[in-house]
């Protein structure tokens, strides 16, 4: 019984080999944050160590993404980091979505919560200094401080739609 069970296993390990999840490289950057905010050098440098991998239209995929399940599980990893933030999308948000983004990274950086450890454990290179993440911190607050100087500030308030009259609580 055992044995039939892992021939299965295996058989099942063999098959979804050539089934594999669509990869995330369409490079369309035309909503890319650098149509709207200059970066300098240094800080693409850091985003792309970093941060590109799974905030951008473009994942460089590690050798193992062809290993099935590894690259199910990497292609939800991406979907989901891309879902959070997107750095090629990211002229596509709202102003007040933009603005709330951008506070967002500020504080995952200072938490320490991005790069996910997860993604560091392997990616050793993406681990990030205290300058790097200063680095990221500032230039993020000064996009900030840009949107605030050239926005009114109920433009930078995220507004949940309003359920019509009637509707289910």
């Amino acid at each position: 019984m055992i044995k039939k069970i892992l021939i299965g296993l295996l058989v099942a390990l063999i098959v979804i080999q050539f089934i594999r999840p669509a990869k995330n490289n369409s490079g369309d950057v035309t909503k890319d944050i650098t149509n709207l905010y200059p970066m300098s050098d240094s800080v693409k440098l850091v985003f792309d160590k970093a941060c590109a991998d799974c905030h951008t239209n473009n994942t460089k995929y590690p050798f193992y993404a062809s290993i099935q399940p590894i690259g199910y599980w990497l292609a939800d990893h991406v979907k989901d980091g891309k879902r959070h933030f997107n750095i090629n999308e990211f002229a596509g948000y709202r102003i007040g979505k933009q603005n709330k983004k951008l506070e967002e990274v500020i504080e995952q950086i200072k938490e320490g919560e991005m790069p996910l450890p997860s993604y560091t454990l392997i990616h050793t290179e993406a681990k990030l200094t205290e300058a790097e993440k200063a680095l990221i911190s500032n230039w993020c607050q000064n996009i900030i401080d840009t949107i605030k100087a050239t926005y009114p500030a109920d433009s930078l308030k995220l507004k949940r739609p309003t359920k019509p009259e009637g509707a289910a609580k």
